[in-house]
C-alpha cells in the first residue's frame, strides 16, 4: 500500500503539474495518472488501496465541503433567492427527462432503464465544482452576484436528489413498490441536514469559545464528527433519513456565523488538507475507469450524454430567468453545472453488480461522461471565469 500511495501522490501531482503547465486542469492528468497506473492498464495499484478507494473518495468530499461551507457566503445566496432554490433540482430533472427521451430510442434501453441511467448521470460533481466555487470566492469574482455560492449550494443538494431517484429507480426495476416516503425524504433530508449542520456549527463554535486548542486538534474535532454524520446516514434503516454531505457543509457554515475568526483559520487548514485529497480523489476515480469499456462505446452512447448536457444547461437557464444575471455570467453558470464524476463513479457500476440487463451499458455511459465531463467542464470553468464574471472587491 505505501508503495501505491506514494505513486498517486508523486505521480499525480506530477501529471497535474504538466497540466498546469499547457493551460489544462490539473484534474486532468490526476484521472489520466488514475486510468494509467489502475487494475486496468499497468496495475500499479495495490488491491487493499482499491478496495478502501470509496471510503478514500468519501473523506476527500468531505474536506472540500467543509472547507466550502467556511467560506460559504450565505448572504449573497439569499439575494438570489428563487434561483438557489430551483438550482438544486431543476436542472438534474431536466437531464433526466433528456434521458428518458434519448436512451430508448438510441440505446433501445426500457423507459424504467432509461431512468436508472438518467440517475446515475443526472447528478453534478462537487469533486470537479465544490474546489473551483471556493477559489472564485477566494479570488471575488462573482460573489458579489452570489454566483459561486449559487453554484456550489446547487451542486450539494443535487446530488442528494439525484442518489434518492437513482435509490428509487432500482427499487423499481427489483420489483418493489414506489414508496410516497422515498420522495416525501428527498425535501426532508436536505432540511434535516440543513439543521443538523448548523446546530453542530453552533455546538463547536461555543465549544472552540470555552475550550481553547490548536486550531488542528479543531480541524480533527471537525472531521471526526463529519465522519461520524456521514456513518449516521448510512447505518439508518428508517423511510426518513437526512443528507450527511449537506450537515457537514452547514457545520462550515454555522461555525463562520457564530465564529468567524476561527472559520477563517479553519478554512486556511481545510486548503491545506484539499492539496493531498484532491490527488487522491481524482486518480482514484480515473482507477475505476475501464477503458476497455471505452472502446465498445459507440456514437450513439456519445450522442446521449451530449444531449444530457443541453438538457441539463437548458435546466439552468430556465431557473436563471428573471434574474439580473448578465447573458455572460448566465453561460458561464451553464457551462460550471456539466462536469460528472464522483457520484457516477461510485454508483454507475450498481445497476451491474445487481444483474440488470442495463447494467453493462449503464456503467459504460457513466464512464464515458465521467472521461468527457470531467475535464472538459473544469477546463470550462477556469478558461472562462476571468472573462465572464466581475472581480468584487
Amino acid at each position: 500500500m505505501l508503495l501505491s500511495i506514494s505513486l498517486i501522490l508523486i505521480v499525480g501531482m506530477s501529471m497535474g503539474w504538466i497540466c498546469g503547465k499547457f493551460k489544462l486542469p490539473a484534474l486532468l492528468g490526476m484521472l489520466v495518472t488514475g486510468i494509467v497506473l489502475g487494475p486496468y492498464v499497468l496495475n500499479l495499484l495495490d488491491d487493499s488501496i482499491l478496495g478502501i478507494s470509496a471510503e478514500l473518495r468519501r473523506i476527500a468530499l468531505i474536506i472540500i465541503l467543509t472547507r466550502a461551507g467556511l467560506g460559504l457566503d450565505i448572504s449573497g445566496l439569499k439575494k438570489i433567492g428563487r434561483p438557489a432554490l430551483l438550482m438544486c433540482f431543476l436542472p438534474a430533472t431536466f437531464e433526466l427527462l433528456g434521458i428518458l427521451w434519448l436512451a430508448p430510442v438510441l440505446l433501445g434501453l426500457t423507459v424504467l432503464e432509461a431512468a436508472v441511467m438518467g440517475a446515475v448521470l443526472a447528478a453534478v460533481s462537487p469533486a470537479v465544482v465544490v474546489p473551483r466555487m471556493v477559489k472564485l470566492m477566494e479570488e471575488g469574482y462573482g460573489v458579489k452576484e452570489g454566483i459561486p455560492q449559487l453554484i456550489l449550494a446547487g451542486a450539494s443538494v443535487d446530488d442528494v436528489y439525484v442518489i434518492v431517484l437513482f435509490t428509487t429507480f432500482v427499487g423499481m426495476m427489483q420489483g418493489e413498490s414506489v414508496s410516497l416516503l422515498s420522495f416525501i425524504n428527498i425535501p426532508v433530508s436536505i432540511i434535516l441536514g440543513i439543521v443538523i449542520g448548523i446546530t453542530v456549527g453552533f455546538l463547536l463554535a461555543y465549544f472552540f469559545k470555552k475550550i481553547h486548542i490548536r486550531d488542528t486538534a479543531k480541524v480533527l474535532v471537525v472531521l471526526s464528527i463529519s465522519f461520524i454524520l456521514a456513518v449516521i446516514e448510512d447505518e439508518l434503516t428508517t423511510p426518513i433519513t437526512f443528507s450527511a454531505l449537506i450537515s457537514i457543509m452547514f457545520i462550515g457554515i454555522g461555525l463562520q456565523k457564530k465564529s468567524e475568526s476561527v472559520a477563517k483559520r479553519l478554512s486556511v487548514k481545510y486548503g491545506k488538507l484539499w492539496v493531498a485529497a484532491e490527488v487522491f480523489l481524482f486518480v482514484l476515480v480515473g482507477a475505476t475507469v475501464n477503458i476497455g469499456y471505452l472502446g465498445n462505446v459507440g456514437i450513439k452512447a456519445l450522442m446521449v450524454i451530449i444531449g444530457a448536457l443541453v438538457f441539463r444547461m437548458l435546466g439552468v437557464f430556465v431557473c436563471l430567468l428573471g434574474t439580473s444575471l448578465k447573458c455572460k455570467e448566465r453561460l458561464f453558470a451553464m457551462m460550471a453545472y456539466t462536469p460528472k464524476a464522483t457520484v457516477q463513479a461510485a454508483i454507475g457500476g450498481i445497476p451491474l453488480s445487481l444483474g440488470f440487463a442495463c447494467g453493462d451499458t449503464v456503467l459504460t455511459v457513466a464512464v464515458l461522461a465521467i472521461v468527457l465531463t470531467a475535464p472538459l467542464g473544469a477546463f470550462a470553468i477556469d478558461l472562462s471565469y476571468e472573462r465572464f464574471l466581475n472581480k468584487n472587491g
